[in-house]
């Protein structure tokens, strides 16, 4: 069977740190149930408060706990009554004078915690869950992470047998240590029983000194969704066509050296263009679809477009013919000259045959 270790715990001390910073050997085991208490009566509390984990500090006479959230407002309260609320409570469970830090997280989809509570309260709503998960997937990738891995198991879809989905995208090393990896756990309690619901987060590499780093920065802002122009050359048409160099706009073109959709030269050919403003001829050396040559009278040489002088298909026209080969010059067929009819004779000299 494999063998399965906590992520975080496997790093703990190279590069995490540990979520509870104490040390007592002689009460070791009523620190430690302390600690569980304190956890335990927190994520209760506060479940609806996208809790990602508590960090707690003892001494002999004083506990502080960190409490990260990304939702600060709620832990906090009008006014600070939440937060004092809790604090009393705590104090009860401890017998000690406790203080409460509520920290911010900055990029909650970056958070293995946060990611796996988000896909749990999805299934909790019926939502499905591949829809759930790939949505999880693909805003974690978004945000930086430079890999996630996502597992559900139980009964998905109110299905009678239980079985386990897993979706992944980037790469997750599991077993390498410098690699930040965040862990996150949480079970969705449905109507047909619960389902689990498991995270990786993969942040980056954390380099020794003197190394190159590429760790994702979590408290910085989250980066601005790029749109993602297919169109071939660009937008502005300053780039890469089919053929070379230009795209779609001024300079562009979908052959070797032409304009675009609306530039100088440009077309499907060398030289030519598709748009308004292709001096020169159409779909093959010279030319353009609009003013200045294009389908149909128009452009000096010709063209198939309105606009310029010049006739329809003429010299430096065709269909996308090399630059150094012009199509040949379509000679219209001779005009025949319609029959005349035959004089009539006269009629003096009529013959008959009777």
């Amino acid at each position: 069977m494999g063998q399965k270790v906590h992520p975080e715990a496997m790093r703990v001390g190279y590069i995490h740190d540990w979520k509870s910073n104490w040390y007592n050997e002689k009460q070791f085991s009523d620190y430690l149930i302390e600690d569980v208490h304190i956890r335990k009566h927190i994520f209760g509390r506060l479940s609806h408060a996208g809790l990602s984990k508590v960090t707690i500090k003892k001494n002999a006479n004083e506990v502080t706990v960190n409490i990260h959230t990304a939702r600060p407002g709620i832990v906090i309260g009008k006014s600070g009554s939440e937060v004092d609320a809790l604090r009393r409570e705590l104090h009860k469970i401890t017998d000690k004078s406790v203080k409460v830090n509520i920290l911010e997280v900055k990029r909650p989809e970056l958070d293995a915690m946060l990611v796996a509570q988000s896909v749990a309260e999805q299934l909790e709503n019926r939502v499905a869950f591949r829809r759930a998960m790939k949505r999880a997937l693909t805003s974690a990738m978004r945000s930086g992470a430079k890999g996630v891995k996502i597992q559900v198991s139980g009964r998905l879809g109110g299905a009678e047998m239980a079985r386990t989905e897993l979706y992944h995208d980037g790469r997750v090393p599991l077993h390498t240590i410098r690699a930040d990896i965040d862990y996150g756990f949480w079970e969705a309690r449905t109507t047909f029983g619960p389902i689990g619901v498991k995270c990786w987060v993969n942040k980056g590499e954390i380099m020794p000194e003197g190394f190159a780093s590429d760790l994702t920065q979590i408290d910085a802002p989250a980066p601005a969704g790029a749109g993602d122009d297919r169109r071939r050359g660009g937008r502005d048409g300053r780039g890469g066509g089919r053929g070379g160099p230009g795209g779609r706009g001024p300079g562009g073109g979908r052959g070797p050296g032409g304009g675009g959709r609306g530039g100088p030269g440009g077309g499907r050919g060398p030289g030519g263009g598709r748009g308004p403003g292709g001096p020169g001829g159409g779909r093959g050396p010279g030319g353009g679809r609009g003013p200045g040559g294009g389908r149909g009278p128009g452009g000096p040489g010709g063209g198939r477009g309105p606009g310029g002088p010049g006739g329809s298909r003429g010299p430096a026209g065709g269909s996308g013919a090399p630059a150094s080969t012009p199509a040949p010059e379509r000679k219209a067929p001779p005009a025949q000259a319609a029959p005349t009819p035959a004089a009539p004779a006269p009629e003096g000299d009529v013959k008959s045959d009777a």
